[in-house]
């Protein structure tokens, strides 16, 4: 079994309802299983190697699930590309992986100008699109059967791409037993059922990818948003019936922000899923006053795909369990670790490890990346956190220095090499700040060459240049001289503490 026959069987159980509810109608279980199985031929038919990549561009949509879908129904690999990276960030991945087919949408054309691979656009099939399209592929082969292939649990099903933009960013090989390890667990822990709306917020690309086949699989409904931003995500939730979604806890605060907010808006939700970021207990303690008891969070990686542990609506009854992650999930041992790799007692604080069917294959083509990473089985996750005696996981700070923004991840060594091309620039160092707002915010510290000149706003516009909005620090602080220690290293944390504590 494979994590695309938990859709066949929904779609043979539940033909005639709405699997995809869209801005333009609703897509039912038996068009939508037609659908992917022409479109899984038709990229068969443009290149029929198994285990190729496609890497899919694109913003959320019904095409984007439709083309997710059909490239795992074909025993193809998924490689998905940020469409809030920049051009030089996405040809980077692409020329890594180098993906025969490449789907993309409009707005993302920009950033594949150049780039190598046969393209397939989703949206209609104009006169304006030249080749194939998604719609076009689908028509071609309307009628084809089901698709199949035979290859073992540990074969590729995605490659997701962690650890920065400069230098060789890691490509995190996904197989399928870590999705159907995932599935499993998002069906077992949140209790989806036929009755499910999931609302989609949070980008296709990232995080949401791992909840479309536990919907899916359940024969719930995924509510495709018309446009973006809090507004939009709330008008889904009060008029289309949402009852469960996947958020950073950004948006969670602006939902609570909007004019009028109330829970009266959420009239039938009863999942509400943070991740991406930590959430301090004052604000878990605000959010559940808002909401209620349904607010719920996962702790994993992209080695170890979004739920290595979980916390449950009933786990947040307890004030003692907010700043925890909660317990490990079905097929996954965590633990914590020593640096000489003993497993620590009780109680006691070192690097947290797993192991289990929910963990990646390795790094796309760096072996040595993963023999570091992976250690007789277990994953060095990089964060150092305990374990209590019921089992709840609490992390304390990260080992890997790490960034998360806004449900991003943001890595200080990508922007210290970007602000450090700058001519002004002399030394610098990036870092996350606490941030109501974003989790976390990245700011900067600069040390100007003698005799040049840069302000606050240049610096932010030449990184923005370069990496894009997520990446760019939020504020620049500027020093006549960076602190050191007595050998001559830059000293991250007197930094900080002159920020934190003016």
């Amino acid at each position: 079994m494979y994590p695309i026959d938990f859709f066949w069987r929904a779609s043979l159980r539940w033909p005639d309802r709405i699997a995809i509810d869209t801005p333009n109608g609703p897509i039912s279980y038996s068009v939508l299983s037609d659908k992917v199985k022409a479109l899984a031929a038709g990229l068969t038919a443009l290149d029929s190697t198994l285990q190729s990549r496609v890497a899919i561009c694109a913003g959320n949509s019904a095409d984007h699930i439709i083309a997710l879908l059909a490239i795992l129904a074909c025993g193809k690999v998924w490689v998905p590309l940020n469409p809030k990276s920049t051009r030089p960030e996405i040809r980077r991945i692409i020329d890594i992986t180098e993906p025969s087919l490449i789907i993309h949408d409009e707005a993302c054309e920009d950033l594949l100008v150049d780039a190598p691979g046969m393209f397939i656009r989703t949206g209609k099939n104009d006169e304006k699109q030249s080749g194939n399209t998604v719609g076009g592929l689908v028509q071609a082969h309307d009628g084809a059967p089901l698709p199949s292939f035979d290859l073992p649990l540990d074969a590729i099903q995605a490659i997701k791409f962690t650890g920065g933009t400069t230098g060789a960013p890691k490509g995190v090989m996904q197989p399928y037993r870590a999705w159907m390890a995932n599935i499993t667990n998002q069906i077992h822990s949140w209790g989806f059922d036929e009755h499910e709306r999931y609302i989609v917020a949070a980008p296709i690309t990232h995080g949401t990818s791992t909840y479309i086949v536990p919907i899916l699989a359940q024969g719930g409904c995924h509510v495709i948003l018309d446009g973006a931003g809090a507004e939009v995500v709330r008008t889904a939730f009060k008029e289309r019936g949402g009852t469960a979604c996947f958020m950073p806890p950004t948006l969670l605060y602006m939902l609570m922000a909007l004019p009028n907010a109330s829970r009266a808006d959420y009239p039938n939700l009863r999942r509400l899923i943070y991740g991406g970021a930590p959430m301090p207990p004052e604000k878990v303690r605000a959010v559940r006053e808002f909401f209620g008891p349904v607010l719920c969070t996962t702790y994993g990686q992209t080695e170890a795909p979004q739920i290595l542990t979980v916390m449950q609506p009933e786990d947040f009854e307890n004030p003692d369990n907010w700043a925890s992650v909660g317990r490990a999930t079905w097929f996954t041992d965590v633990a914590v670790m020593s640096p000489d790799g003993a497993l620590l007692p009780t109680g006691e604080i070192g690097e947290v490890v797993a192991r289990g069917d929910l963990l990646m294959t390795g790094y796309w083509r760096m072996p040595e990346k993963t023999a570091e990473t992976i250690k007789d089985g277990w994953l060095h996750t990089g964060d150092r956190g305990l374990i209590d005696h019921r089992g709840y996981l609490y992390l304390k700070d990260r080992l890997k220095d790490i960034v998360i923004t806004g449900g991003f991840n943001v890595y200080p060594v990508d922007v210290e090499n970007a602000l450090s091309q700058h001519p002004a620039v002399h030394e610098c160092l990036v870092f996350g700040v606490p941030d109501d707002k974003w989790g976390e915010s990245v700011q900067a510290a600069v040390q100007i060459r003698p005799r040049q000149q840069a302000d606050e706003a240049t610096l932010i516009a030449f990184v923005r240049e370069l990496l894009g909005p997520v990446q760019t620090p939020k504020r620049i602080h500027f020093y006549d001289s960076l602190p050191r220690s007595n050998v001559g290293k830059l000293l991250k944390s007197a930094v900080l503490q002159d920020i934190l504590n003016p």
